[in-house]
């Protein structure tokens, strides 16, 4: 039988076939695929004629097109809906996919032709995408290890084929673990204060495992609810180290290990390459810069946000000392402040899950596309999903196809936890044809019930905008070579769109448009909503100071002169000044830490609060001319569209006329400049 990942797909917008793929499909479709793409490396590197950008640079960055297809389908399915077999695929794909990579970055043919088309740029008629291109392709090619020896170009394929596998590894332990902790209660007085919609959530998962009674797990939308509401501190107090314990517990799902190996091995990537440490190898292409400018930037927000977390954890232990607790624990956040939520705000989150049923919010966020960028959503049900949760969107802008858009909301056991946005195919244009982008939006939002549907929290709601926000980039992405295109941009730079989109969900006159009652169809009353939208700031010092902890870990990791010891130990020392609660021995952040041990994010965390700066400053712009304003949405668009084509600091002042104020943030986070 033919291949089904091989050849041209014949189905719709030559969407991934998903209905037709079989686990063994992969490994011949990757030894395939990795031939010929080799061989067009090849014929790139020895290419009779004078190095050209058309017949180097061009045609390189057009290369592996195929491959790339294939690889977005095997790691996209590993994430979202995964199996052993598919582990043990990616686990052998992965060194396979590190090699090649290596014998590009160190062809010295190709490298030669590279850096003779470099060298005479400023004799080329280049426009400035060109130009991009040309410096970042050279460039990459300096940090992937071009200049080295060719003893040191070995050495660094085998650190990287490393890296690879270990963070796979990472990943699958987390997973494991999350899935390895329930805890089943026979009886609902046990779960005093749960909300009865998460009671039936517990309920069916007790079920489907075939026990009596109600099970809470790890996964987010089960986990949460019950640190939130349960009146037994006890239960919450297990739950919560649970939690922590993740990938920490000595046991066959254990990081620390690999989390040694994983920040000694990038910290030796960076010395072959002449970089101080491996957070200067990476900030080099931020646009931060320096790990000066990032330690810089979370001390400021360290030192403004630390007087108002104090004050914010004074005041929920107000409230617990009500409850008899002298000592407040990390356990005891969530519930407490969720009290005080109720109290001063007069906001419950659970009631408020009424008002924001999935469906709802996701015609909401539908409404907002069209309104900003013109965007329309139409259902597709013959292209092919790789589960039945998944649905698929055919996107367009005036009648003419633009995207295709997955959406992947509830959580499996065959599921990593957390949300993203993800891609099956890139946007490019090649031989007059402008390829749109098929893009995927993966969340774990709450089931529906028999009695009722996926009802989102306030903050699952802004998780779903959030995901959205990065959709969007890439389905607005329109330029001409895919390695710069979409989100392929400056990682501190990648979440404003996504943070961004989160501001509409604070907005009252976009709120009124959609918070209706799932049952009585009954808005939201204009109280709650100016309520929600002061919320905004609510435990923002905490939260302030919790990103700035995960920022200071990450960096911490990164800049690391001797190898580590003890992971707790040093966790402990890099988030000196940003916990506000006792710490325990079973508990620790960094086992779990996917974001950086698996994600991308190595000495990238920063960027979220980096880009809560751009955020803050973009919509203060949209605020200040409209929310829908055309003109200002248009000069957005134009941001978007352009990928990493532009430098984005360029792009920014093109947008908003100047550089982002960090003020702003401040302004809105805290009220005061």
């Amino acid at each position: 039988m033919p291949n089904s990942l091989l050849g041209e797909f014949k189905t719709p917008y030559q969407t991934a076939p998903f209905d037709q793929i079989k686990n063994s499909d992969f490994l011949p479709a990757f030894n395939s695929e990795l031939a010929v793409s080799e061989k067009e490396i090849i014929e790139i590197a020895n290419n009779p004629q004078e190095p050209s950008f058309a017949n180097t640079i061009e045609a390189l960055s057009y290369s592996n097109e195929k491959l790339e297809v294939i690889s977005s389908i095997l790691f996209n399915l590993n994430s979202a809906n995964t199996t052993e077999e598919l582990q043990k695929i990616a686990q052998t794909v992965s060194p396979l996919l590190t090699e090649f990579a290596s014998k590009i970055a160190h062809n010295q043919a190709l490298f030669t032709r590279i850096k003779k088309v470099y060298e005479a740029k400023n004799q080329l008629d280049l426009d400035p995408e060109q130009t991009t291109l040309l410096e970042k392709t050279y460039k990459d090619f300096v940090r992937g290890g071009a200049l080295l020896s060719e003893k040191d170009k070995k050495n660094l394929e085998e650190i990287n084929k490393d890296l690879a596998v270990k963070a796979l590894k990472f990943g699958e332990n987390v997973l494991a673990s999350t899935n390895a902790y329930s805890k089943t209660l026979k009886d609902a007085s046990e779960l005093e204060g749960i909300p009865e919609s998460t009671l039936e959530q517990y309920a069916l998962e007790a079920k489907q495992r075939g026990e009596e009674g109600y099970t809470i797990t790890l996964q987010y939308p089960s986990y949460l609810p019950a640190l939130t509401y349960l009146k037994n501190r006890d239960l919450r107090k297990e739950l919560y180290l649970a939690n922590a314990a993740k990938s920490f517990d000595k046991g066959p799902n254990d990081n620390q290990t690999l989390i040694k190996e994983l920040s000694e091995l990038r910290e030796k990537k960076a010395a072959l390459l002449d970089y101080a440490s491996y957070a200067h190898y990476v900030l080099e292409e931020r646009m931060a810069k320096t790990p000066e400018a990032v330690s810089e930037f979370l001390n400021e927000l360290l030192l403004k946000a630390t007087p108002y977390a104090e004050q914010e954890i004074k005041i929920l232990k107000g409230y617990a000392h009500g409850d008899g607790i002298e000592v407040m624990e990390a356990w005891d956040h969530a519930y407490y402040a969720e009290k005080r939520r109720e109290k001063e705000l007069e906001l419950n989150q659970e009631e408020l899950r009424a008002y924001f049923p999935l469906a709802k919010a996701l015609d909401s966020v539908f409404d907002l596309a069209f309104k900003l960028f013109g965007l329309q959503f139409e259902r597709q049900n013959e292209i092919s999903v790789y589960h039945s949760d998944v649905q698929v969107y055919d996107v367009t802008e005036n009648g003419v196809h633009k995207a295709i858009l997955y959406t992947d909301f509830h959580p499996r056991k065959e599921k990593r936890s957390g949300a993203w946005m993800t891609s099956f195919k890139t946007q490019l244009k090649k031989s007059g044809q402008n390829q749109r982008p098929h893009v995927s939006v993966v969340c774990n939002f709450s089931k529906p019930t028999s009695t009722t549907p996926s009802l989102l929290t306030f903050q699952e709601l802004t998780t779903l905008f959030h995901e959205f926000g990065h959709a969007i980039h890439g389905m607005l992405a329109d330029t001409t070579y895919p390695t710069l295109s979409g989100t392929s941009v400056k990682w501190d730079f990648v979440e404003l769109p996504s943070q961004f989109l989160e501001n509409y969900c604070y907005e009252p006159e976009f709120l009124q448009s959609f918070a209706h009652h799932y049952l009585t169809n009954e808005p939201l009353s204009l109280e709650k909503i100016e309520k929600l939208s002061k919320s905004k700031s609510f435990m923002e010092g905490y939260q302030t100071l919790r990103q700035v902890g995960f920022g200071l870990l990450d960096q911490a990791y990164h800049s690391i002169t001797s190898p580590i010891e003890d992971v707790k130990a040093f966790e402990t020392k890099a988030t000196l000044g940003t916990s506000l609660y006792p710490s325990h021995v079973t508990a620790a952040i960094s086992p779990s830490f996917s974001h950086i041990f698996q994600g991308g994010y190595a000495s990238g965390y920063y960027s979220y609060k980096w880009a809560e700066v751009l955020d803050a400053d973009a919509f203060a712009f949209f605020k200040e001319k409209g929310l829908f304003d055309a003109q200002t949405a248009s000069k957005y668009k134009i941001l978007l569209a352009a990928g990493g084509s532009v430098d984005p600091m360029d792009l920014y002042k093109a947008f908003r006329g100047r550089e982002p104020q960090v003020e702003s943030l401040f302004k809105r986070a805290f009220g005061s400049l």
